[in-house]
């Protein structure tokens, strides 16, 4: 099995923009979405959902929902825009989410989700994949996660993304479910060991390559979350260390100034240059000026008339320190 390395999806943050400005970091990385129901695919607006950017591949659909029928539906237009694959949400934890049926909270019912993965795949070529948690409330035993990944694997599932955490779906916030669970890696490690078959990505709290690289030892690939938004930059190695590419490291000027041309173009379209920017602050982490760089911004972006001049003052910012 091939290495994997992937940005979780994050709702509010994952969209196309950041997902683009990623790319110009890594070549590699496997970006996700923000989950999207099926509903919001069925009934609303296709392109507000589901456009992309070519640059963006490999690419991954996540939807949220709970029924097969729909949920097939949304596959294939997921794949008619060109996904590399569509992933199904079995682990937010969020009110909205569970008063939907759907998230964490089918966790409980493995075999809807094994219905939905098998309608799923019956209708596309591309791979359709899952993302859990180790166990929801009180059932978070080692004997029921196991037979949620062989009821699920029924369905035709081949890999499955586990968040190490549980999720509690009364009593925490979705924030408070992202922190306060504690981890246990080896539950995951445990389960690739007992499915060898399958493909196992773990995720949950990574914050360096270091520690996501070791974690090869016993699973297939780790997704990183919240620290690669807050710090992207930590991905400019990832080719090198998990990939075996050993093209140039892009510097973060460069990074910028390959953004540019895709900011001025969707400024051009009518997007909000906060739309964009929002999604940078976090690149010039750690270096010398960068705090004066996301105030720059912060202050500017979201006023009527902000364009590019906006970015290239704030980049200003990093060149007098």
């Amino acid at each position: 099995m091939n290495r994997v390395f992937s940005i979780a999806p994050m709702l509010d943050w994952t969209d196309r923009h950041e997902r683009y400005f990623l790319r110009l970091i890594s070549r590699h990385v496997l970006l996700y979405t923000e989950m999207v129901t099926t509903g919001a695919i069925l009934f609303g607006d296709h392109d507000k959902y589901l456009r992309f950017n070519e640059a963006e591949h490999p690419v991954a659909l996540q939807l949220g929902g709970s029924d097969p029928v729909d949920l097939a539906t949304c596959a294939r237009i997921a794949e008619e825009y060109g996904y590399d694959e569509v992933n199904l949400n079995v682990g937010c934890p969020s009110d909205r989410v569970k008063s939907g049926s759907f998230g964490a909270c089918l966790m409980a019912t493995p075999e809807t989700v094994a219905e939905c993965i098998a309608a799923m795949k019956s209708v596309v070529s591309i791979p359709v994949t899952v993302k859990h948690r180790i166990g929801i409330d009180d059932r978070d035993s080692w004997e029921e996660l196991c037979q949620f990944v062989e009821v699920v694997s029924q369905g035709g599932c081949e890999v499955f993304i586990v968040h190490a955490r549980k999720a509690w779906l009364s009593g925490l916030s979705p924030k408070e479910n992202r922190d306060i669970p504690p981890l246990h890696y080896d539950m995951v490690h445990r389960l690739k060991k007992t499915y060898p078959q399958f493909e196992f990505i773990i995720n949950g709290g990574f914050k360096t390559l270091a520690d996501s690289l070791a974690q090869l030892e016993h699973v297939d690939g780790v997704m990183m979350g919240r620290e690669a938004y807050h710090n992207p930059y930590i991905l400019n190695e990832l080719d090198r260390l998990f990939f075996n590419d050993n093209h140039p490291v892009v510097s973060r000027m460069e990074v910028i100034e390959s953004m540019l041309p895709y900011i001025e173009a969707e400024l051009k379209k009518g997007t909000k240059l906060k739309s964009i920017t929002r999604h940078i602050l976090g690149l010039f982490h750690g270096v010398a000026g960068a705090k004066a760089w996301r105030r720059y911004l912060s202050e500017h972006a979201h006023l009527p008339d902000a364009g590019i001049d906006v970015v290239r003052a704030a980049l200003e910012k990093i060149h007098e320190t």
